[in-house]
């Protein structure tokens, strides 16, 4: 682990400040589809799978690319790595404003997404200038660049109306070449990185980077990731297309309103880490994953007439979900999802310290799959099934899994940690008053120890 010793609170503000406002630039780049998705979907006539598989396209990129953007930031720094990452897809936009053709917007659209992949680079460089304690709250600030989604439900609309969607894509090519520019300028190497080279090391190999992939601890904070980050981007993409086709809204309104999805989602990405480092992350995704079940049963529910057969003849009413309420009920999810994020890369830097960027960049590639699958999976659930609240019956399924999952994964740890304890406790709740200090015999003379301990240098969250 580096030392962070001669690093200021200046350099590191500065870091933590510039690293968060080219995710941002990324992130408006990567979600860029959401909106000229539903133009270029207009004009070639393209159906909901069609459609579906247009804008979770740059989002297979940007995940897929997480895991070896990740290693290589571990080996040769984010300074670098991160520079290079915009300058390729800032070609790879303005190149976008050039095709015609539905299989051509996908081969562009592969070019796009590796703005998706600047994650987990930024999240290896910036976890290297702070302290461990201090990690959940810079990474959370560092995530806030999530609102790059609502940047362009807000923006790319007007934009659209008053350029065209070609226009637009340059409008955003340039942009994101600009921010390389002044990243590259503005930044140096991480403390790491810095020593590494003063002391003539080689990086290490990418097998050696790869190792800690094999611990299911790993797989089962991806599955957090796909939902927490993977379904708040592909309600981010498919939101716009939602409120369109189930309220009739215009795209500028729609847009806004997506908009207003995404902003809680991503501005109290920093919230979720400061709570992750003051109360522990277990806590913080419990808070996450019960919330999100409740939400996401209410939004599962479609439009539905009931006919009851009453005393003097039938009486008809409807259920249904306005405006309003699914407005508070969507931007109530992206508030607690953005918790969450936070919550699951609070763990990555304590757990794995030297590996925060093949770790990380496993995490944040599954979690940017779930970007890629679930928009797919809407639009065919749309074509299939015909309901359009089919797609918050997937989310209702995903997060209860997972929910689950992480509950009794909890359990057996705790089971583990206290087996003679909780063996020797009675069966049923009334005999717990046998168990006072003139019965202290009846746990083998042991006093019960906490569970864990807390505090803000450690995530409540088990190690297996």
């Amino acid at each position: 682990m580096q030392d962070l010793q001669g690093v200021t609170p200046g350099q590191q503000n500065k870091v933590l400040g510039i690293s968060t406002f080219a995710f941002t630039v990324c992130f408006a780049v990567w979600t860029i589809f959401s909106i000229i998705g539903v133009k270029i979907k207009q004009d070639l006539g393209l159906s909901d799978t069609e459609f579906g598989i247009l804008v979770a396209t740059p989002i297979l990129t940007g995940s897929l690319s997480r895991i070896f953007l990740g290693i290589w930031t571990d080996q040769y720094g984010g300074r670098i790595v991160y520079s290079a990452v915009m300058a390729l897809t800032a070609v790879a936009v303005w190149l976008l404003s050039t095709v015609s053709t539905y299989e051509m917007f996908l081969v562009a659209a592969l070019g796009v997404g590796l703005a998706g992949g600047s994650f987990a680079v930024g999240i290896a460089y910036v976890s290297r200038w702070y302290e461990k304690e201090r990690q959940g709250t810079a990474l959370g600030i560092f995530g806030m660049g999530n609102v790059g989604a609502a940047v362009t439900n807000f923006g790319a609309p007007f934009l659209l109306v008053a350029l065209g969607w070609q226009q637009t894509a340059q409008v955003y090519a340039v942009i994101l070449l600009i921010t390389a520019v002044l990243f590259y300028l503005t930044t140096r190497d991480d403390p790491a990185t810095a020593q590494r080279k003063a002391r003539g090391e080689k990086p290490k190999s990418a097998f050696m980077q790869l190792s800690p992939l094999a611990k299911l601890q790993v797989w089962r904070f991806s599955l957090y990731y796909f939902f927490v980050f993977g379904a708040f981007v592909a309600l981010a993409l498919w939101l716009p297309r939602y409120y369109v086709g189930v309220y009739g809204l215009d795209i500028k309104t729609a847009g806004m309103l997506a908009a207003a999805y995404a902003l809680p989602g991503s501005v109290f990405r920093a919230l979720g880490g400061y709570l992750s480092d003051r109360y522990g992350a277990r806590r913080v995704m419990y808070w996450t994953f019960v919330a999100s079940v409740a939400i996401c049963f209410f939004l599962s529910y479609p439009a539905t007439d009931y006919v009851v057969q009453g005393i003097e003849g039938p009486i008809a009413f409807n259920i249904t979900i306005g405006l309003p309420v699914f407005v508070v009920l969507t931007v109530a999810l992206g508030f607690f999802m953005s918790l969450g994020k936070a919550a699951v890369y609070k763990h990555i830097p304590v757990y794995y310290p030297d590996n925060v960027g093949s770790v990380g960049g496993l995490v944040g590639m599954i979690g940017g799959l779930g970007g890629f699958i679930l928009p797919i999976c809407f639009g065919v659930m749309n074509d299939v099934i015909g309901v359009w609240t089919s797609s918050f019956m997937l989310l209702f399924v995903l997060v209860g899994i997972a929910l689950l999952w992480m509950h009794f994964a909890i359990r057996r740890m705790e089971r583990a940690a206290l087996g003679e304890e909780l063996a020797g406790l009675p069966e049923l709740p009334e005999l717990i008053s046998l168990h006072g200090p003139e019965h202290e015999g009846a746990l083998g003379g042991r006093k019960q120890q906490p569970q864990t301990p807390s505090g803000p240098s450690r995530p409540m969250e088990p190690a297996h």
